[in-house]
């Protein structure tokens, strides 16, 4: 009867015959039935959907926290909040542009060299992702005005590459604390419970929204591992409800 198997079957079958072994071996277990589920879907048709990706072992929901992220009118009051008037808004605005269109991290964003981008072709050119992988990302265009603002209005002259330099002498490049003061400041007002990782959740679930894969996604975060992003997918409620209920 294999061709109406379902999760539930799984389940039960999980919680009879695993409640004996250790969590290694019941990982072990899992594995096993991933790649049987695996060759029923892909090899012999069997299956009419992949089960494989929803066997997940209780450990992992245990430890599955998951993200927040920053809704539509709250993004609105953020940005429309920054004063850009003061040499500090230009520089906030622009990283935040960075961290909400591209998902960069606060050291990433500290990384950044005037090198890096390509005015012209509206490109980042990133090499140095915590996963080593060199990556060219498109930048917006309400980006790309944010940073060309940025250089104009803000920016102070120095011998520097980097992008965001200090705004007192001796103007060298800022660290990924002030990226996180600046952060805070500006998201707290719109969210008291904001942290700073909420832009890097929010541009994952413009992705999801958008129907970039998982994989995609995992590349476009600078993830090591498809575990780390799989995690994203507890925040589109939709796509969630498509998942675990066919719906």
């Amino acid at each position: 009867m294999l061709t109406v198997l379902t999760i539930e079957h799984l389940d039960a079958y999980f919680a009879e015959f695993n409640c004996g072994f250790s969590p290694a071996t019941c990982k072990v277990y899992r594995s096993i039935i991933r790649g049987f589920l695996s060759y029923l879907y892909h090899q012999r048709q069997i299956l009419k959907r992949d089960l494989a990706p929803l066997v997940v072992g209780a450990p992992i929901f245990a430890q599955a926290k998951p993200p927040t992220f920053l809704r539509a009118d709250e993004l609105k009051s953020m940005f429309d909040g920054i004063e850009l008037s003061s040499q500090t808004g230009l520089r906030t605005y622009a990283m935040l542009q960075l961290a909400y269109t591209l998902g960069l991290r606060p050291i990433e964003i500290c990384r950044i060299t005037l090198d890096n981008i390509s005015f012209r072709k509206a490109e980042l050119n990133i090499d140095w992702r915590k996963c080593h992988n060199p990556l060219k990302l498109p930048l917006a265009e309400v980006t790309i005005k944010a940073i060309a603002a940025y250089i104009i209005g803000a920016r102070p002259q120095s011998t520097h590459r980097t992008l965001f330099l200090s705004l007192h002498a001796p103007y060298g490049p800022i660290t990924p604390t002030t990226v996180h003061y600046q952060f805070k400041v500006a998201m707290q007002k719109v969210n008291p419970a904001a942290s700073v990782y909420w832009l890097r959740h929010t541009y994952a679930q413009n992705l999801l929204q958008t129907g970039v894969s998982l994989f995609e996604i995992k590349e476009l975060l600078g993830h090591d591992s498809i575990e780390s992003t799989r995690k994203y997918l507890l925040i589109h409620i939709k796509l969630m409800r498509e998942v675990l209920f066919d719906e």
